[in-house]
C-alpha cells in the first residue's frame, strides 16, 4: 500500500510540473515571437522627396583637389556615400571601396568619400595629404571630397539628409564612425549601412544591383 501511495503521490507531482511547465512554455512563445519579429523587421529605406534630392545634388562640396562642386554630375547614378578616414581601424576597406567602384563602375554605380576628422581625430592631414595617402596605398580613383563633418551643428547638408536613414537596426541620427555607408538610388531611396559592415558586403552589394 505504501508503495502504491508513493508512486500516486510522484505521479500527481510529475503532472503537476508538466502542467506548470505547460503554462509556461504556451505563454512564453507568443511573446517571444513578438520580439523575435522585431528583431527581424526589416527597416525600410528612406525615400527623399523631390525638393530634398534637388538639395543633395545641388549642395555645395569641394574636392579633394580643392575645386568647388557639386553632385549633379552623378545624377541618375546610384552613390555609395562613405565618410572615410586614413587612421582607423577600418581604413582597410579603402581597397574594398576601390574594388566595389571598379567592378560597378560600368553598371551606374559610383563611389564618394568625404574625408571627417571627427571620429577620434583619425583624419587630421590636409587634403593633398589624404589624397596621396589614398593613391599610394590603395591607389584610389573613385572621386574624393575635402573634409566635412557628419554629426553636429556644422553637419553637412549632404549629411541632414543621409543620417535620416536607418540602419537595418532601426537607428538613424548621428553617424556612429568613420566608413558609415548610404546607398542612395536616383529616385531618392537611401539605404544605410554601418561602418564594420565590408565594401562587398552581399547585403550591400545586391542592394546595389536590385
Amino acid at each position: 500500500m505504501t508503495c502504491k501511495r508513493d508512486m500516486q503521490t510522484n505521479m500527481h507531482r510529475f503532472l503537476g510540473v508538466g502542467i506548470l511547465f505547460l503554462a509556461a512554455y504556451c505563454s512564453t512563445p507568443p511573446k517571444m515571437q513578438k520580439q523575435k519579429q522585431k528583431q527581424n523587421e526589416e527597416v525600410m529605406p528612406t525615400k527623399l522627396s523631390a525638393e530634398e534630392i534637388d538639395r543633395l545634388y545641388s549642395a555645395d562640396i569641394v574636392t579633394i583637389n580643392g575645386e568647388n562642386t557639386n553632385l549633379q554630375d552623378f545624377r541618375g547614378k546610384t552613390l555609395l556615400i562613405v565618410n572615410v578616414a586614413s587612421q582607423c581601424g577600418l581604413t582597410s576597406q579603402y581597397e574594398g571601396l576601390e574594388n566595389l567602384y571598379q567592378d560597378y563602375r560600368g553598371k551606374g554605380v559610383v563611389v564618394l568619400g568625404f574625408p571627417c576628422n571627427q571620429f577620434g581625430g583619425q583624419e587630421p592631414g590636409s587634403e593633398k595629404e589624404i589624397k596621396e595617402f589614398c593613391r599610394t596605398n590603395y591607389g584610389i580613383e573613385f572621386p574624393m571630397f575635402s573634409k566635412i563633418e557628419v554629426n553636429g551643428p556644422n553637419r553637412h547638408p549632404i549629411y541632414k539628409l543621409l543620417t535620416r536613414a536607418a540602419t537595418k537596426d532601426g537607428k538613424n541620427g548621428d553617424i556612429t564612425w568613420n566608413f558609415e555607408k548610404f546607398v542612395v538610388r536616383s529616385d531618392g531611396t537611401i539605404h544605410r549601412f554601418s561602418p564594420r559592415t565590408e565594401p562587398m558586403d552581399p547585403e550591400l552589394l545586391s542592394v546595389l544591383e536590385n
